[in-house]
């Protein structure tokens, strides 16, 4: 490959300049033997188009290497135990200081994670009522770790700091009480064989199975639900109660003997042990959440509950707004509030203390106020939050970290922000930069990259067409680089020109809608069009949609209810608190709802592009169609590298293998049998049109679509594949390297492949994460074409150009939290941008 021609980079008349970052000979992923300088102490902006390299030069060559230098300083043993990144394929990297990465990556899936831990201002809360709380007469000083609930000291020990309890009882285990046993009122019990085998049981055991359950005396309900007994008893399967009794009697053989287990104990057996995530969630329906009657969902024991702070307990504080704490705090913070001035006079040094731990946090908080994150509460669970939401958080800790000289690679930092909430995210970067650190952001915002010090363009193009360094430098340099296609958004865009909007072909009407922030709202979407919802971030959007809309279209199709957002333990999820919401009107127009998010499209470097989206099925059909493979009596499974047939035996189909290195994390290297080429050696004979399987798994959609010009299937598909933006992928790349938009696209890809029928509702929750404005106009092409078609397109969205596109606009607010949750103004973009009570009205600039 030839090296591409360098570059000039203004006002870089040295190579060893002071105060840059030099950059030499970076080939991570596609990058090709990049050369770049970038300043410190400085805001520097990675741009282009999806795929072309921007993450693979700030995340995967610098913010890698910083880490890497980082733990060679870190003693060996320790080494072992630390998960770190690679090392990055580079010639040299000078001048680059320590690094900090705020990714978009979830954290912990789990509840007992939230915005007080992430954030630590939950340690300084516990100190404060630790050592500045009132607490009842008598009352022995607790230590502050009694007030966290993930402690022994401080979890509630009726429901183990989880604030619920999950019980198991007659109303869960039998819904319908009006069925018989042999009608299977015991819901809660295995189906099929299993289940069977429970009733036969109970007829030998004298119990009535063909009276409703409603009608059975409660001695005999309890026993067959709760009882810990399990006798074996003879069975006669297929006989009558009647012939049963007559076979006791006679003593006849039994089919054979059975051992009874109470449906409470089945459940709760079932849950624990099972490693079937299908049992673990069929068995979770039969189990009862409530919130605890000890600690009433607080999640702490009695003891740290009795004390307080401004009248109040831990708990409550931990319900508030963030703002609401701040509020409350302001005083303490200030010296003024009247409970500290008694203080100061009876226990002076406890005041001191008090004053302290308040300013500190009034501190932090107004922090995370400034980044529009006032509306969330310390107990908010982190499964709960956008990803965008988490890394404000996670910036927020790092502004009051007053850390020096450091590095902070960030990764689109305005993900999932309003316009209005954009301006507060640039004062806490200028905010960190002010303290003499770097800032390396990769963004597709076009207000972030105009408040750059210094822009790096990567592209052209995406994927091989792509990682070449454009232009870096100062942002108006950018104006004379006609290849970038960031140039023109930046430079040139005007603002965009509202078509005719089309006419709605109906309404779907909501009405009392309840969750979260929504308290009885009545919402009108619009049918046959493309509506567009807005409002700032925590203004109720996504609870609004992808949520209750979701779960009401999803109910009345009769499909399976949305698999819930949160990852981790099914019991340790948190709780909806108020649902309710009705559809009035318009259901009769859908027939089909598709809801295409962000969440990977596979866990596991197994699963990738072409099995997701099913080319890789008619790819293998092909290849055992082959007359060389049909002679081996290969069928299409032999061409699957999950399968033992045909993959390699060394890597078992993986393509790589872990090296152990004694002191060294592990390293994964090629497969030494297959080179990575995951198949055996005898399926990699088999050639169509010149190519193997693992050749064809290789290509780049765009490379795949020339070949297989002759299969109208498989062109079709990869041609979709294209038109969202996807070209430079390749087909066999593993799901775990696709971030969460592309991930996104290609769900719309395999949806867009099916034969359209109209009368199909979409929803996206803000589908243009993660896309340049160049890939965002693909995928409102795409977008349109589905209205076209008949059908109905609903989208969360931030991006103004989006909004301005759209037939119907719909903005929440007027702010977040319990600010927000009302519709502020309905109608055609042109109507919002009029609107004077809607804060997205000012930026929805039209032509």
């Amino acid at each position: 490959m030839s090296r591409p021609r360098r570059l000039h980079i203004p006002g870089s008349s040295s190579n060893t300049r002071a105060g840059f970052v030099r950059v030499r000979g970076a080939r991570e992923h596609n990058l090709k033997h990049v050369d770049v300088d970038l300043p410190r102490d400085a805001l520097v902006v990675f741009t282009g188009v999806s795929g072309s390299g921007k993450s693979s030069l700030a995340f995967g060559t610098l913010y890698a290497e910083a880490q890497r230098r980082y733990f060679e300083s870190v003693a060996p043993y320790a080494r072992r135990l630390i998960d770190q990144a690679g090392i990055p394929e580079v010639d040299s990297i000078e001048g680059l200081p320590p690094a900090v990465a705020l990714q978009q990556h979830r954290g912990a899936p789990t509840t007992r994670s939230s915005v007080g831990s992430v954030t630590t201002l939950s340690n300084s809360l516990r100190l404060l009522y630790s050592r500045a709380g009132t607490y009842p007469p008598n009352q022995p000083h607790l230590d502050s770790d009694a007030f966290s609930p993930n402690t022994p000291a401080g979890a509630c020990p009726n429901c183990h700091g989880l604030g619920r309890v999950y019980e198991v009882t007659e109303r869960s285990l039998v819904p319908d009480d009006s069925l018989t046993i042999r009608e299977r009122a015991v819901a809660g019990w295995p189906p099929a064989w299993h289940g069977q085998n429970l009733r036969d049981i109970l007829v030998t055991l004298g119990y009535d199975v063909d009276t409703p359950w409603r009608d059975l005396p409660k001695k005999d309900r309890d026993w067959i639900l709760f009882t810990d007994e399990q006798p074996t008893v003879p069975v006669y399967a297929g006989f009558t109660p009647a012939e049963t009794r007559q076979a006791l009697k006679r003593k006849t053989a039994p089919s054979y003997m059975g051992t009874f287990t109470s449906a409470r104990k089945y459940v709760l057996q079932a849950f624990a042990t099972t490693q079937s995530p299908l049992i673990k969630k069929r068995v979770s329906r039969y189990m009862e959440s409530g919130e605890c009657r000890v600690c009433h969902g607080k999640r702490l024991r009695t003891e740290s509950l009795s004390v307080t702070f401004a009248g109040l307990d831990y708990g409550e504080l931990s319900r508030l707004p963030l703002k609401r704490v701040a509020t409350l705090l302001q005083p303490y913070a200030e010296g003024t509030a009247s409970a500290l001035k008694k203080l100061t006079r009876e226990h002076p040094e406890k005041a001191l203390v008090t004053e302290r731990i308040a300013r500190d946090l009034v501190e932090r908080l107004d922090v995370l106020l400034e980044l529009g994150l006032g509306y969330l509460s310390l107990e908010r669970a982190t499964p709960t939050l956008s990803p965008g939401e988490l890394q404000r958080l996670r910036l927020a800790t790092q502004v009051r970290s007053n850390l020096f000289g450091v590095v902070y690679v960030l990764d689109e930092p305005s993900a999932g922000l309003h316009p209005a909430d954009t301006q507060a995210l640039l004062k806490a970067l200028d905010s960190l930069k002010g303290s003499g650190n770097s800032l390396f952001v990769v963004e597709h915002e076009v207000d972030v990259i105009r408040h750059a010090d210094w822009v790096i363009d990567v592209g052209p193009a995406a994927g091989e067409q792509g990682g070449q360094i454009l232009y870096s430098g100062p942002l108006d340099g950018l104006k004379d680089v006609e290849v970038s296609q960031t140039r023109r958004y930046l430079f040139e865009a005007e603002a965009p020109r509202p078509r005719p909007p089309r006419a709605p072909k109906g309404w779907l009407r909501l009405r009392g809608v309840s969750r979260n922030n929504l308290n009885g709202l009545s919402a009108d979407f619009p049918l046959g069009v493309f509506t567009t919802v807005t409002g700032i971030s925590g203004s109720g959007k996504s609870s609004l949609v992808s949520q209750v809309l979701v779960e009401l279209v999803a109910a009345h199709l009769g499909h399976e209810p949305p698999e819930d957002e949160e990852e981790g333990e099914l019991l340790e999820r948190s709780e909806v608190v108020t649902t309710g919401g009705r559809i009035t009107e318009g259901l009769e127009d859908i027939h089909r709802m598709v809801r295409v998010d962000q969440k990977p499209i596979g866990r596991t470097p197994r699963s990738n592009l072409a099995t997701y989206t099913g080319l890789f099925d008619h790819v293998r059909k092909l290849f055992a169609a082959t007359p060389a493979a049909k002679s081996r009596k290969y069928d299409a499974g032999r061409f699957s590298f999950n399968v033992a047939k045909g993959r390699c035996e060394t890597c078992e189909g993986e393509g790589f293998v872990s090296v152990e290195l004694l002191f060294l994390p592990s390293v994964y290297a090629p497969c030494p049998t297959c080179h990575g080429a995951r198949y055996n050696a005898k399926t990699l004979e088999i050639r169509y049109r010149g190519k193997n399987i693992a050749d064809v798994l290789g290509m780049t959609v765009d490379a795949a679509h020339a070949f297989f010009t002759e299969e109208p299937h498989v062109h079709r598909a990869l041609g979709v594949l294209r038109e969202v933006g996807l070209g430079y992928l390749r087909l066999g790349q593993p799901a775990t390297e696709l971030s969460g938009g592309e991930a996104q696209r290609i769900k719309l890809a395999t949806e867009l492949q099916r034969t359209q029928r109209g009368h199909s509702l979409y929803v996206l929750d803000e589908p243009t994460t993660g896309l340049h404005p160049a890939d965002v106009d693909k995928l409102m092409a795409q977008l349109d074409g589905l209205v076209e078609a008949g059908n109905t397109v609903i989208l969360v969205e931030h991006d103004m150009r989006v909004v301005a596109a759209s037939d119907w606009v719909i903005d929440l607010g007027p702010g977040a939290g319990d600010e927000g949750g009302h519709i502020v103004a309905a109608g055609t973009p042109a109507q919002i941008a009029a609107s004077s009570k809607s804060r997205t009205a000012p930026f929805l600039a039209l032509g």
